[in-house]
């Protein structure tokens, strides 16, 4: 599935907390890699796991993380859960993913044309920045752009059941979610998810 549709179509703003904890009950046995800042406090305030690799401080990792992880566990599908700061600081492993090809790795950019963790000035997605363009010219040919509040099954499907790698961009309202701070010790929540994995014992 791919969109010709720019940055700036006929976005009604999603909700992106109640959005993010409807697409994850979909996720089956998905493992999920969410980014730094919001896309971590709405994955845990969505039902904590010990399938979710948490991190701190590590703004624009999301996606090669993601990468090594669906290269190294090809059986399980990886989900990279970002916004667009983080995806555009990262913006070269797009061009890694196109060219490793993985099967079982979706992006989702949870985009809310803001630079949120900064101070929220005004981002560079809203005006002429087409990241499913982008991802399409590094050669991700399977794209989606979500811009209504109902499209998660149709979202979960793509992410979670099509052929890999897949792209897609959800534009995302500004809001005042509370934050949902998960396990910060690196150590503790590498061990839990190695466990998780059957890598390590409990």
């Amino acid at each position: 599935m791919s969109t010709n549709a720019t940055a700036t179509s006929g976005s009604n703003k999603i909700q992106r907390r109640p959005f993010v904890a409807e697409l994850l009950k979909r996720r089956g046995n998905t493992l999920v890699v969410p980014g730094l800042g919001s896309p971590t406090w709405d994955t845990f305030a969505s039902g904590d796991s010990p399938e979710y690799l948490y991190s701190w401080g590590g703004m624009g990792l999301a996606v090669p993380t993601a990468l090594g992880l669906a290269l190294a566990q090809p059986s399980r599908r990886v989900l990279a859960l970002t916004g667009d700061g983080e995806m555009l600081m990262g913006i070269g492993s797009l061009g890694v993913v196109a060219d490793q090809n993985p099967q079982n790795l979706s992006i989702l950019v949870l985009d809310n044309e803001h630079f949120g963790e900064t101070g929220r000035q005004s981002g560079l997605t809203g005006n002429k920045v087409d990241l499913c363009a982008v991802a399409r010219g590094f050669g991700i040919e399977r794209t989606m752009l979500v811009t209504e509040q109902g499209k998660v099954d149709e979202l979960a499907e793509f992410l979670f059941k099509g052929q890999g790698p897949a792209f897609a961009v959800a534009k995302i309202a500004l809001s005042e979610d509370p934050w949902r701070l998960p396990e910060k010790d690196g150590g503790t929540i590498a061990h839990r998810f190695r466990v998780a994995l059957g890598l390590e014992n409990p």
